[in-house]
């Protein structure tokens, strides 16, 4: 009596989808500008577009900047402006805030350009574990992207997974 076993998750109509596989290359960095602050707090006009022109802003080439302040100085928008103006040659992209807020700049970015028309009515599975930096705003993304066009979702891996939605018009 030898039954086969089946993989019926391989068999089944789940599609799995992976943030990860979306991740953008490329090197992350975060441009913090206390060092061109006089002691770390205020913002000298002069001396910031001085500092700014010297700078080797070709170092940036092909990276994601974040642009931050890590000291409580109040820095006016004009000085990341003026610091974008010099970036925007180089790097792929350019926001104020952390490494995290860079990474959910660039994954909504990359979500609202999804065409998910091949997901229409279908179960898709949101693979959760991943190596590289997902960030968690990611995945609230691209359910909201998701949602009106599947049948239903899930969270996790297909022998474990999570329900999240499932659409009772289909």
């Amino acid at each position: 009596m030898s039954t086969e076993i089946i993989n019926r998750v391989a068999n089944s109509k789940l599609v799995t989808f992976n943030l990860e596989d979306f991740y953008p290359s490329g090197e992350r960095v975060l441009f913090d500008i206390k060092d061109w602050l006089l002691e770390g707090l205020v913002l000298r006009e002069t001396i910031f577009r001085e500092k700014a022109l010297a700078h080797n802003w070709k170092q940036y080439e092909g990276a994601y900047v974040a642009l931050t302040c890590s000291t409580d100085a109040i820095i006016p928008a004009w000085a990341y402006m003026l610091l974008s103006t010099y970036l925007n040659p180089y790097a792929k992209k350019t926001v104020i805030g952390d490494l995290q807020t860079l990474e959910t700049v660039l994954y909504s970015e990359i979500i609202s350009k999804m065409d998910l028309s091949n997901l229409k009515d279908k179960p898709v599975i949101i693979k959760g574990c991943s190596h590289k930096p997902v960030p968690e705003n990611a995945y609230l993304f691209l359910i909201e992207k998701l949602q009106p066009v599947v049948k239903s979702l899930l969270y996790g891996e297909a022998c474990s997974s999570v329900p999240l939605f499932k659409n009772k018009k289909v």
